[in-house]
């Protein structure tokens, strides 16, 4: 029972490793099942509930989107003149679903829109959601999206780099550098400045999200309570405060070093000195090279000193199209000098060796430093610039989407942007959209061991699962059932050595003994059972003659049991 149970808990658990982030199999079975292209009948989705953003671009294509006509800050000659365009993916796995693609490579794009109505963080989490594709392999760009902040300035025409923002979110990577990012601008409320803070980066490996080319959901969670989530594939992948989980934190320092303080020129703090009073020995020589000729090696007989290392090859030909004028004078290349092989040529020079009277440059012994004062540090004070922001979720109002970047890839697909503050219509959506797109996606996805082993690099702990799944059903089936008569030899395997009668040998002896039946001996039967009962009444007398002795005498001569054992047995008919 024991071991049933544990088997199905293991089972269990796979199950759920599979069912991970899929929300429900039966409303995607008839899109598995319907793999094939020309089956498919994809419906655009529509939001059931409150949102502030929605864009799936099936039907509207880019309405409601405006395209930057503004300059880089930094460069007046620099456009975001890369193109935008409404298309289905490379694969067409889904006919009829199309999404904004950033088509140019390595060009600046901007485009953005307008918010239904603005959103104020008040008491309503903000839960902003988006698919990205990469549908080439990305060598350096970014995918992330920007939330405009509220200002009467905001004119999604002049969209450029220095747009104020409130949030930046999204993935991003250049060189082996893979990033989800998540960066809020939060109000200095002393001076008023605002200033970036970063969330840290994720503890899992993200370059499978950039090389395998699907489609990927990308959440991020901010709650009232200053707590925040990433999510790739409805999987959390980072989680923190805002107050305890940016860099640099929100709240600065209440105090700080005295910028006017400065170490005093007689402080001490080297923790150990040469010993002043240690003498160099007269007899070290800092002049002695560290290597020297091995004088032990001569100079072989048949070296030649005449002769060079290298001479020109002799079957080597100046090239018909060699110019003088433009290539200078030829030269025929140099090859090895056959002569050298023998022993060698040129100047001979002795091997070196380490040099036993080689010391290097002498240097006092350290030793501990009385006048050590320690590291100094400078004072400590009130930072005039401290302030406690016990509310960082309360950042500027946003009121439009915005995606400014560049990358050297193109073809990047963003899809099935919202942005709401109901969890539930956001699962809603996801069900009606990336889940589908999942759905299709995995029936077209590597087999089942495959995906156990794509499972465990994503998630380490899974290899955990694996092992009380696999093997430890495997011990406890041998700790239950070994040893046992199904899996060892038989019971009379071993054989007796000995003569001697042993413990069980009195029943082994009367079974022996008892009457045999013979169909074709049947003339016999009453001799054989007269012998038959009189060696059956023997052993019976040593088996009484053995109990009588152990219970009078607390044992038996195991000599005189065996003997008359024996002497009986020869009298039993075979």
């Amino acid at each position: 029972m024991q071991l049933q149970l544990i088997s199905y808990l293991g089972v269990c658990g796979l199950t759920l490793v599979f069912a991970e982030g899929v929300a429900d199999d039966s409303e995607f079975q008839d899109d598995a099942e319907s793999s094939h292209p020309n089956r498919i009948v994809y419906k655009a989705p529509k939001p059931v509930g409150d949102v502030y953003f929605v864009a799936s671009f099936d039907t509207d294509g880019l309405e409601g989107w405006v395209k930057s006509e503004a300059k880089k800050d930094d460069s007046n000659d620099t456009r975001y003149d890369g193109i935008w365009a409404i298309e289905e993916s490379y694969n067409q796995k889904m006919p009829g679903n199309k999404g904004l693609v950033l088509k140019s490579q390595a060009k600046h794009h901007a485009i953005a829109a307008y918010f239904k109505k603005p959103f104020h963080f008040k008491n309503l989490p903000l839960i902003v959601q988006y698919e990205v594709h990469f549908q080439n392999e990305i060598q350096c760009g970014g995918a992330y999206l920007k939330l405009l902040s509220v200002d009467d300035q905001l004119d999604l025409r002049k969209l450029f780099d220095k747009t104020p923002y409130t949030i930046m979110f999204g993935p991003d990577k250049c060189g082996q550098d893979y990033k989800l990012h998540f960066i809020f601008r939060h109000r200095d409320p002393v001076t008023g400045a605002y200033k970036e803070k970063h969330a840290r980066k994720p503890d899992i490996d993200l370059q499978s999200y950039f090389i395998d080319r699907i489609p990927h959901l990308y959440t991020l969670i901010v709650r009232p309570d200053n707590s925040f989530e990433l999510l790739i594939d409805e999987n959390s992948v980072s989680k923190g405060s805002l107050l305890q989980d940016m860099t640099p934190p929100v709240n600065p320092p209440k105090e700080i070093d005295d910028p006017n303080h400065q170490k005093p020129e007689d402080w001490d703090d080297r923790r150990q000195i040469p010993d002043p009073e240690s003498v160099k020995p007269h007899d070290w020589d800092e002049d002695a090279p560290r290597y020297i000729p091995d004088s032990t090696v001569m100079k072989p007989d048949n070296w030649l000193d005449e002769e060079p290392e290298y001479i020109p090859d002799p079957e080597s030909t100046k090239p018909p199209d060699w110019d003088i004028d433009m290539d200078g004078e030829w030269e025929k290349p140099k090859i090895p000098n056959p002569l050298c092989m023998t022993a060698g040529c040129g100047t001979w020079k002795p091997p070196m060796i380490p040099n036993p009277a080689y010391k290097g440059k002498w240097k006092a012994p350290m030793i501990d430093n009385p006048k050590y004062m320690g590291v100094w540090k400078p004072r400590k004070i009130p930072n005039p610039d401290y302030f406690e922001d016990t509310k960082p979720f309360l950042m500027t109002p946003i009121a439009a989407v915005g995606l400014e970047l560049w990358s050297l890839t193109p073809d990047i697909m963003f899809d099935n942007f919202i942005i709401s503050s109901d969890e539930r219509v956001v699962k809603q959506w996801v069900k009606d959209t990336w889940a589908r797109t999942k759905a299709i996606y995995d029936a077209d996805g590597p087999g089942l061991i495959l995906q156990l082993f794509l499972a465990a690099d994503k998630r380490p702990w899974l290899w955990g699962v694996y092992v009380v799944t696999v093997a430890l059903p495997v011990i406890l089936f041998i700790s239950f059932y070994w040893p046992d008569k199904r899996f060892g030899p038989p019971d009379d395997y071993y054989y007796k050595k000995t003569d001697d009668v042993q413990i069980n040998d009195e029943e082994k002896l009367i079974t022996e003994a008892e009457p045999q039946e013979s169909d074709q001996h049947d003339q016999q039967d009453n001799e054989d059972k007269s012998k038959e009962m009189t060696a059956g009444g023997a052993l019976r007398k040593v088996k009484a003659d053995l109990e009588t002795s152990s219970q009078t005498q607390g044992g038996s001569d195991p000599g005189q049991v065996t003997a008359e054992a024996l002497r009986y047995r020869k009298t039993i008919p075979k």
